[in-house]
């Protein structure tokens, strides 16, 4: 993976390992796609609100004290 995210544009290679940095901090698959499909969700209208994003520190378990 890490020989095509040379082929990127550094943006993009810089959102995909956050992505792989943060769901390889939870624990079971169904933490994995929730934290996925919250932060689509979050991010499809072109902006993140405060409680968008206290939501999903939440989902991935900031907010929590869980990880």
């Amino acid at each position: 993976m890490n020989f095509l995210l040379r082929f990127l544009p550094p943006e993009k290679r810089a959102m995909i390992e956050l992505v792989m940095r943060i769901t390889s901090a939870l624990d079971t698959a169904e933490e994995r796609k929730a934290a996925i499909d919250y932060g689509i969700e979050m991010l499809s209208d072109g902006t993140v609100s405060v409680t968008e994003w206290a939501k999903f520190g939440k989902v991935i378990g900031v907010t929590t004290g869980k990880h």
